[in-house]
């Protein structure tokens, strides 16, 4: 599986003759990349579905689906881009590869659910949970972890990484981390605290799992 991070959290995901992306937003550059089978998405705020941007995405991609669940389908009905709607738990088939969602809701922001949110399991490999610390049914090998938000704190983050207890975590939702946080804390302190692999994935990121 090769995943190109084009920051926060919206990655190009390659797996056998699969390629996903996953919640284009406003924090990060449009992924100019064709041939293009399905985007994900986990929820309806901007950082995860940028209405422009998914666009664009479809203009270079007009055979590609997006995948989403109804709380998204309601914003999508609004500006007329279409979808194949995904429930808790349903999985479908990606040009080969099984995408299974899984999770409901958007993590608590100061006593107030926010939106519907699903995290997607792709390959039955890699789980990217959207905005929340939704803990999967089933193994998990790579975990896309959150390591920043208004909705979280490190050691949720943490004891997150813990319970879904993957091979290895990458960061993700870390747009509004400065560089110089990042490197003075997150690179030292997820490495020495999690009891797996932490590889850090930056913006621009290429990596093979």
């Amino acid at each position: 599986m090769k995943i190109t991070k084009y920051g926060h959290a919206c990655l190009v995901i390659e797996e056998g003759d699969a390629r996903i992306i996953t919640d284009p937003g406003v924090y990060n550059e449009t992924p100019n990349t064709t041939d293009v089978d399905a985007i994900l998405i986990t929820h309806e705020h901007a950082d995860h579905c940028d209405i422009d941007q998914l666009k664009q995405i479809l203009s270079l991609n007009p055979s590609a689906v997006v995948i989403t669940h109804a709380g998204v389908g309601k914003v999508l009905d609004e500006t007329g881009v279409a979808y194949t709607l995904i429930q808790d738990g349903e999985e479908v088939d990606v040009n080969g590869v099984s995408v299974k969602s899984s999770g409901t809701d958007h993590a608590i922001v100061y006593e107030v659910m926010p939106c519907q949110n699903t995290g997607f399991l792709i390959a039955n490999r890699l789980f990217i949970p959207g905005d929340s610390f939704h803990v999967p049914s089933d193994a998990v090998e790579v975990l896309a972890l959150p390591t920043g938000g208004p909705w979280m704190k490190t050691s949720e983050a943490i004891d997150y990484a813990k319970a879904v207890n993957p091979k290895v975590v990458f960061p993700i939702h870390d747009a509004m981390l400065t560089p110089e946080f990042r490197e003075s804390f997150n690179n030292r302190y997820y490495p020495n605290a999690l009891t797996c692999e932490y590889r850090d994935m930056s913006e621009g990121s290429v990596e093979e799992f």
